[in-house]
């Protein structure tokens, strides 16, 4: 205890040296009686609130979370997009960096904020609790250089979190699929800051609306915090100018509608430039695959203070959205080509490691097909791999915990392969033998400050999709994206390295690729995977281990001693 007096002594002194400031919070992880679509669950919350509480600091502050387990599953809390600078320890994910908080226990999160600016998010990264675990994190300028460096400085500020909702508990939802290997429900509902809006039952009492006057400018940070849907979401009538993405900024554009994977988050300028009246603010379901999903609508209202007052049941509709149809690729594309960082930057222009990862769905063929575990396709049971491996999470200890204490063995491997074992047409016609994978707890290694460069190819397996793939630890530059196979000889002369958009999470187009460089610049365990939670318990992410550089500044920090044992 008197370490971690010590180290909070140590953050306000410092803080404010540099006229920043330490912020403390104590999130208490509890069962909360949650009615949604006309049903009262008891959902797991953070202190007793759906979505949990917001986190609102400034570049150069830190952060001091204690996380108090009072629920009856095994958790842990990630600051999603959060650089971690030399952390790992506070970065959150389960058996990765940390063993999870068992029910009664605790942890407290120490952690910077280093170099970023905009709209983060935090959330659960144990099994499937995010559905409720989950909050913003807004990171504003430093009082030094107070102003966003938009093209019209917004009157105001909305913070949009798009979730997905089941009409039970999340958690069961996830143990059928585990137990019957086929595909997990899909969600019963959409939701804006945890409200279905006015298309579902038992629910347009509570539809939020957020109030405008006639010629402001408003600043909504919208963020998908669904569990497995990637989404579009626009407002009736109204342009909407793009001007950062992941708490990166970007070179200001206009659209209608804008797309976001699970994890990421984008930040747009609205003028209220319309006749004074009440517009849905709505978000519906992209799906790229060939796959189910949840077709409904989840809405709120941007209501001008001076639109008219409602006086019948038919004016009570505010006017409607329109947005793409369910399977619109395109306009999704279109909308991710369209991102780019606001002048130059620094992209590595030589690699020293060129690894080229395959993404995608896979079956494990099961000894007796068609019983209760094996409920897939054709009696099999759903996977997931990069390069062919399907990750397992360890139980026994977390990889950094092994990795930092030299006993590796049993835990984790470091033999992850660079390049896919066998060379195929992935976005063509698979055979059917290159559809189970080998399971594994690989990691591959990097050298500090290495120069890497990831194609993240999608594959044709089971279906084509778009994955929305997170790197822990870092944020990287997307360099070049295509249809169809990578082919470096003619697709690497096509890669943007002047202003290439920066972010910590990237779909792969459907049946495409997708280029990412970053400089690993920060030691330690962190975890790449698809933010889609069915596909990460199926098996698709994997680890990377980047080395210790030279001294006491390149290299990762001592744990804190309260970290969880498993």
């Amino acid at each position: 205890m008197e370490q971690v007096w010590l180290f909070c002594v140590l953050l306000v002194f410092v803080a404010s040296l540099v006229n920043a400031e330490v912020h403390f919070h104590e999130f208490i992880i509890q069962e909360t009686p949650v009615k949604r679509l006309c049903r009262v669950h008891n959902s797991i919350t953070v202190n007793g609130q759906f979505p949990g509480p917001t986190l609102k600091v400034r570049n150069g502050d830190s952060l001091v979370i204690t996380a108090i387990n009072k629920a009856q599953y095994n958790i842990s809390l990630h600051w999603h997009g959060i650089k971690q600078m030399r952390n790992p320890w506070a970065d959150g994910p389960e058996y990765i960096t940390q063993c999870p908080i068992k029910p009664g226990g605790s942890y407290t999160y120490r952690f910077n904020i280093e170099e970023q600016e905009g709209t983060l998010w935090w959330h659960a990264h144990s099994r499937w609790l995010r559905a409720t675990v989950y909050g913003a994190l807004i990171i504003r300028p430093p009082l030094s250089s107070p102003h966003y460096p938009f093209p019209v400085l917004p009157k105001r500020e909305f913070t949009l979190l798009l979730g997905e909702w089941w009409d039970r508990n999340p958690m069961d939802v996830l143990n059928m699929a585990q137990f019957t290997g086929a595909a997990p429900n899909v969600s019963d509902a959409f939701t804006i800051n945890g409200q279905p809006g006015d298309f579902y039952r038992c629910s347009s009492q509570e539809t939020l609306r957020f109030l405008v006057g006639s010629g402001e400018t408003v600043l909504l940070r919208v963020i998908n915090s669904g569990l497995n849907q990637e989404l579009f979401f626009g407002v009736a009538n109204h342009k909407l100018t793009v001007v950062a993405a992941d708490a990166s900024y970007t070179k200001p554009f206009s659209t209608n509608v804008i797309m976001l994977g699970p994890g990421q988050t984008t930040d747009v300028l609205l003028t209220a430039d319309q006749p004074p009246a009440h517009y849905y603010m709505a978000a519906h379901a992209y799906n790229s695959a060939n796959a189910p999903f949840d077709n409904t609508t989840t809405t709120s209202i941007l209501e001008y203070k001076d639109a008219p007052c409602v006086t019948s049941q038919s004016q009570a509709r505010a006017i409607p959205a329109q947005l793409p149809g369910f399977n619109d690729t395109a306009t999704a594309a279109a909308f991710t080509a369209q991102m780019k960082s606001p002048s130059k930057v620094e992209v590595p222009l030589e690699v020293d490691e060129d690894l080229f990862f395959t993404v995608g769905l896979g079956l494990f063929n099961c000894p007796t097909p068609n019983t209760q575990r094996c409920q897939g396709p054709n009696g099999t049971r759903f996977t997931a791999s990069i390069n062919n491996v399907s990750f397992v999470f360890p139980r026994q200890n977390s990889i950094l915990q092994a990795y930092y204490q030299g006993t590796p063995a049993g835990v984790f491997t470091t033999d992850f392969p660079p390049v896919p074992p066998t060379t195929f047409d992935y976005t063509g016609n698979v055979s059917r033998g290159l559809w189970q994978p080998t399971r594994g707890t690989k990691a591959y290694k990097l050298k500090y400050k290495s120069k890497v460069q990831v194609i993240l190819q999608d594959t044709s397996i089971v279906t084509i999709e778009n994955h929305p793939m997170h790197l822990h630890g870092y944020e990287f530059y997307v360099v070049g994206t295509g249809i169809g196979n990578f082919n470096a000889n003619k697709d690497t002369s096509s890669f943007n390295l002047i202003d290439p958009p920066r972010r910590n999470t990237i779909g792969t187009p459907p049946g495409g690729w997708i280029a990412i460089r970053f400089v690993a610049d920060n030691p330690g365990v962190w975890l790449m995977h698809c933010h889609i939670d069915a596909h990460i318990f199926w098996g698709l992410a994997m680890v990377f281990l980047v080395e210790n550089g030279e001294g006491h500044l390149q290299s990762v920090q001592s744990p804190p001693l309260d970290l969880p044992q498993c």
